[in-house]
């Protein structure tokens, strides 16, 4: 594989300004690097990112029907070779391997899930052991098991690219003013940098985004508590009514995440503090301590399907957005997918492609 390096001077003629540095505006100048594009990132490096609170779990089944996720098929390996190969070029274990143990709340889920295993088994496993977990949870209703499944540590991959983006003068740590930003025939100016396209990874911001902001997003808003436990077993991701993650720092889990589609604001609330603090104390049998406290707004779609593409009438003007839930396995893909559309002329794939809602955004 040839590596493309160069350096972006800092008064410049560039091919791509992104908008946002989250998982997609990451995963779209990572495959623009590997094609040798130039590009500048534009980012206020907000704490609240969703990307910044998510734990980053790949998880191929969704929902109380354990119904398999959109294109999860092909988005799955795709993703693992894309986090191994930025980890290798980065020096950093991005990605690892595991599984999800899936506690039944009631015995109508494991009903649920013993009727889904007979239809299809590529994910849905039985657990041989019922009773391995007993030091650890309570679990009435016994368990079933999801694999493969990963975790990702976002937050040491976003900031490990963000330090290269930094060294490749690539980064500019500010906030996009859209008040600036000039959009001609052939190309855009944003203060003193020109390029042939702008793309929007703005996450959340979008609904504010005066080209993009008739897309039917469903914004929601997520928590999550880090806790910190001595002796719970960091082997496998944990659900019942939430998940329970290891992160990458020794006896660390994540713990999350809800929807809320009404909130006040986008800070952590003392009732999701509250209703898992109860949650953890009744599920775990160990001890454990809360250490943070996080919160962040996704940006999810009605549809529940991501953005991809460009503007119909400002065909210079595009979007990486959308990914809701699902942004560490969507991003990888769609960032490249919008790489190759950019570079090759490929296409974007129809249920993501931003073309389907032209009407729309004509108006």
């Amino acid at each position: 594989m040839v590596w493309h390096v160069y350096f972006c001077s800092i008064i410049m003629q560039t091919d791509i300004i992104i908008v946002g540095q989250g998982i997609s505006g990451t995963m779209l100048s990572w495959f623009l690097h590997k094609e040798g594009k130039r590009f500048v990132v534009v980012d206020n490096n907000a704490a609240f990112a969703s990307s910044k609170v998510a734990a980053g779990i790949i998880n191929p089944v969704t929902g109380r029907r354990y119904v398999y996720s959109w294109m999860i098929d092909t988005l799955m390996p795709f993703a693992y070779d894309t986090y191994t190969q930025m980890g290798n070029y980065l020096g950093i274990e991005v990605i690892r391997q595991k599984s999800v143990i899936d506690f039944f709340a009631s015995p109508q889920m494991l009903d649920a899930f013993a009727t889904r295993l007979t239809e299809n088994d590529t994910f849905l496993h039985t657990y041989p052991d019922q009773n391995h977990f007993n030091q650890f949870f309570n679990h009435p209703f016994g368990c079933g098991e999801i694999r493969p499944a990963y975790v990702t540590n976002l937050s040491l991959l976003l900031s490990s690219w963000r330090q290269r983006l930094t060294e490749l003068n690539c980064l500019r740590e500010e906030t996009f003013d859209a008040q600036v930003l000039s959009v001609i025939s052939d190309g855009v100016q944003w203060g003193d940098i020109t390029a042939q396209q702008l793309i929007f990874c703005d996450g959340a911001t979008a609904i504010e985004n005066r080209w993009f902001n008739l897309l039917p997003f469903s914004l929601n808003k997520g928590e999550a508590l880090f806790i910190e436990s001595e002796g719970l077993t960091n082997e496998h991701i944990f659900k019942i009514g939430m998940l329970l993650a290891p992160l990458a720092q020794k006896n660390l889990f994540w713990v999350g995440s809800n929807y809320q589609l009404q909130y006040e604001d986008e800070k952590p609330s003392e009732a999701f503090y509250t209703k898992t603090k109860a949650h953890l104390e009744q599920w775990l049998k160990v001890p454990f301590k809360i250490v943070d406290h996080k919160a962040a707004v996704r940006p999810a779609t009605i549809e529940r399907r991501p953005f991809v593409g460009f503007h119909p009438l400002h065909n210079n003007v595009g979007i990486l957005n959308g990914m809701g839930t699902k942004g560490t396995s969507l991003a990888p893909f769609f960032a490249h997918q919008l790489v190759q559309h950019l570079v090759y002329g490929f296409p974007i794939t129809p249920e993501a492609d931003v073309k389907r809602f032209s009407r729309i955004l004509s108006k």
